[in-house]
């Protein structure tokens, strides 16, 4: 059961806060960009073919010559999904007409591409529909059809339309057919379509969504040599995926006995996140204490300072407790997406502070640093040091690329960078019957089904006062309080003459204000102070260094701020680091810190006898989320201690 629960998009306005502007930007440019690559109408970028691929497999299925065939990974058609997901959010937050448009053009699109018994794959229709099933670890079907459906049950809930929910419950009766009535053993090489399933079930009411959902969970991980077995039977393969390496594909045992968070981290969060869906929706108490063992896991020793997750490039997975090297990090974009989502419906089991803390670190730091200030370049992985001449260009840092790049050809985490930041609001709220639950600092108007009604105005996280202005009382108000803060300081009151401190209880992480009224003022005070990081001791990498945090922002120094070189600097932590002025020319305005340092002279050779001099200095940090975008530059989190 439920504890609370999101609250519909469609019940929350942006306003023009941070998020807010960010939201703007993925709905004027975002999307129509990632729209032009699509269609392979942008010069100098990616070929995607991703719509040609829905146009050629319609053309396959009426036995039309099908031209150039099929382009792209074999999971291509996820990106139209995630496209179409992320459009359907923009529709709710700033109706358009002629987006709307398109996205119905698109959907007829992808309508036509669908054979007449509900399978909806363009790699396989196009290439050889004879293949259907037969390749689960690497054919991506169930992914693909997993983020259709996503996309199914938002454009739904944001137009009403329905064309593309049907063809999606026609999938999914597909899917149950193949899988269920005619017995066929298999479950997804990469999972999402699980928790895509549970969405369905919740837009539509249709049991064969949630029974499939359960079906797939179920049996995962029951017979660990299933994909060895399947690869017995073909002579083909995608990419020659290894059936053996259990813990990539998150088979190595039932679901229930998961207790550390191992293989591909993309499908690892994915996954977790249907188990802790699935776990409230159906009161499944050995599937929440699963994830409970899962959660603990990554956060409290495989997870980066910035929300990254994922440390090699290596199957782009998890490797052991407290190996996070820095310059070497994979730390995929898509997964700290993942694993706001798995936070997210931890929440839904039980409201507990940590979840929000993690899904807000997770979100400022290496989401938003997925993409590029203008909106234009991404970047797929994120690592917290980069030195030019080494990063992208030694063979052991191949993968750590130091400048954004304008697509991919495997681009999954553009358009999900921008159906998170578009959604936000229903992570940012929720509710249940008798308390409203601000689980992040984000701007608008928000009505909860339970009756309440209220405006969140801030310019977080740059500025820390948060104030809560209720339209419609009458229900109890819980406000997340972060980690990161050492105190809060909470005014109420009917307008600014009367606002007066009250005291308060703080359970699990949240502000639990009690019963507000129409007409009353919330106002929450936190600490806006910089302050330093310290590491672990069990995490080589990172000794004797230390990190800049302001609010949920982690910072780090970039050469264009420090001369061009930030490998000669030592930070002094002995005096407090100090917030700059907003500068509107620097970075979208961001917020500097300036912190006392001391720079090592260079000597002649790699090795010097001597102790180096050192020179003191001032040194300068920048939120994680904004760099890279001066061109190439040295970049550090993690900095040595003075």
């Amino acid at each position: 059961m439920k504890v609370q629960k999101q609250i519909s998009l469609k019940d929350f306005t942006t306003a023009e806060g941070f998020v807010g502007r960010y939201q703007h930007l993925i709905k004027d440019v975002v999307i129509p960009y990632q729209y032009r690559v699509l269609c392979d109408e942008m010069e100098g970028v990616e070929k995607s073919h991703v719509i040609r691929n829905f146009i050629n497999a319609g053309k396959a299925l009426r036995g039309e010559d099908v031209g150039d065939g099929f382009y792209g990974m074999v999971f291509q058609d996820s990106d139209a999904a995630k496209w179409l997901e992320a459009v359907a959010y923009a529709l709710i937050l700033f109706p358009d007409t002629e987006l709307e448009a398109t996205a119905d053009r698109v959907i007829d699109i992808i309508a036509g591409a669908q054979d007449s018994d509900g399978y909806l794959n363009t790699y396989y229709t196009i290439k050889d529909r004879d293949k259907r099933w037969t390749n689960l670890l690497e054919g991506h079907e169930l992914y693909c059809a997993g983020h259709m459906m996503e996309a199914a049950v938002a454009y739904y809930e944001a137009t009403g339309k329905d064309r593309l929910l049907k063809v999606m419950l026609k999938n999914a009766e597909c899917i149950y057919h193949h899988f269920v009535t005619e017995g066929h053993e298999g479950y997804p090489g990469h999972p999402e379509v699980e928790l895509a399933l549970l969405r369905m079930y919740r837009a539509t009411g249709d049991k064969l969504c949630l029974d499939l959902a359960e079906h797939f969970l179920n049996i995962r991980g029951a017979d660990t040599a299933f994909y060895e077995k399947e690869v017995a039977k073909r002579t083909w393969k995608v990419w020659g995926a290894d059936p053996t390496d259990h813990a990539y594909q998150q088979s190595q045992c039932p679901v229930r006995e998961l207790d550390e968070a191992t293989g591909h981290s993309v499908r690892a969060v994915y996954l977790y996140t249907a188990m802790a869906d699935l776990a409230s929706e159906t009161d499944d108490q050995e599937l929440k204490k699963a994830c409970d063992r899962l959660w603990k896991s990554i956060t409290e020793r495989r997870m980066y300072v910035t929300g990254g997750i994922g440390s090699t490039f290596l199957g782009e997975a998890f490797t052991k407790d407290y190996d996070l090297p820095n310059d070497t990090a994979y730390a995929e974009t898509c997964a700290s997406i993942g694993l706001m989502f798995f936070a997210s419906r931890m929440l839904e089991n039980e409201v507990k502070g940590t979840y929000g803390d993690v899904m807000e670190r997770a979100f400022y730091n290496t989401v938003l640093a997925g993409m590029q200030l203008d909106g234009r370049r991404f970047f797929y992985v994120n690592p917290l040091e980069v030195v030019p001449g080494i990063a992208g260009e030694a063979v052991t840092h191949k993968h750590v690329i130091p400048q954004r790049p304008t697509w991919y050809a495997c681009a999954c985490c553009p358009p999900n960078v921008a159906r998170l930041i578009t959604s936000i609001g229903k992570y940012a709220y929720g509710e249940n019957g008798n308390t409203a639950y601000c689980h992040l600092y984000v701007a608008g108007d928000t009505k909860f089904e339970n009756g309440l009604e209220l405006n969140c105005v801030t310019e977080y996280p740059y500025a820390f006062t948060i104030r809560y202005e209720i339209r419609k009382g009458g229900k109890e108000l819980a406000v997340r309080v972060p980690d990161w803060s050492s105190s809060v300081t909470v005014r109420r009151g009917t307008d600014a003459g009367s606002m007066a401190e009250v005291s308060y209880k703080i359970e699990k992480g949240y502000l639990y204000l009690g019963t507000v009224e129409t007409g009353e003022i919330i106002e929450l005070q936190l600490d806006d102070a910089p302050e330093f990081l310290y590491a672990s001791p069990k995490i080589p990498d990172i000794q004797g260094c230390v990190a800049l945090q302001r609010g949920p922002l982690v910072y780090c120094f970039e050469g264009a701020d420090n001369n061009g070189d930030i490998l000669s600097l030592a930070i002094d932590d002995s005096e407090p680091a100090e917030a700059e002025a907003f500068d509107p020319k620097l970075l979208n305005g961001v917020t500097r810190l300036k912190v006392k340092a001391f720079r090592k002279e260079i000597p002649e050779g790699l090795y010097s006898a001597r102790k180096l001099k050192e020179t003191p200095c001032t040194a300068y940090a920048v939120p994680y989320y904004s760099w890279g975008n001066r061109g190439l530059n040295e970049m550090r989190v993690w900095m040595t201690k003075h």
